[in-house]
């Protein structure tokens, strides 16, 4: 097999590789990437990638910790139709409150919990339609309440 592929490639061996769920350390995904002609891959593109596509390590039927990919644990992204679920967003000074469909708060704060502090989002707690945005600093809310906003093509 070829040394160099493309990334898509790349992402589709590295999925199927977690679907095994015998995978328990990075250095074992390293050598199973290598193994399928990806020769540049390293540990630190693979823990990128981890943490890109929300792998965590849990119990196979072996009862052994492995690397898998659950879908209900995968981060969404903005690009998809859930930007359609967000009703309002707004903010009093000191928390951001943005308002869902019912049922949609858990799937939005864990998109926002993945952009995490860099955009200014210390944190999130989620109910069924609401989520309170903890900024991390009030003194650049209004810049982080322009994040969300933007994130969900949302305008007052």
């Amino acid at each position: 097999m070829p040394a160099t592929r493309n990334q898509d490639e790349l992402v589709r061996t590295f999925k199927a590789i977690l679907k095994e769920e015998r995978f328990g350390s990075q250095s074992e995904i390293v050598n199973a990437l290598q193994a399928e002609g990806f020769g540049n891959i390293n540990q630190s593109k693979v823990s990128r990638m981890l943490s890109k596509f929300g792998a965590v390590r849990t119990r196979n039927a072996k009862q052994e910790m492995v690397y898998c990919l659950p879908a209900e644990l995968g981060v969404p992204t903005a690009g998809s139709p859930v930007k359609n679920l967000v009703l309002d967003v707004d903010h009093n000074q000191a928390m951001i409150v943005v308002r869902t469909s019912p049922g949609a708060a858990q799937l939005i704060a864990r998109l926002l919990d993945s952009i995490g502090k860099p955009e200014g989002i210390l944190g999130t707690i989620a109910g069924d339609d609401t989520i309170f945005i903890c900024p991390a600093s009030i003194k650049t809310i209004d810049e982080t309440l322009e994040t969300v906003r933007s994130l969900f093509n949302y305008s007052e």
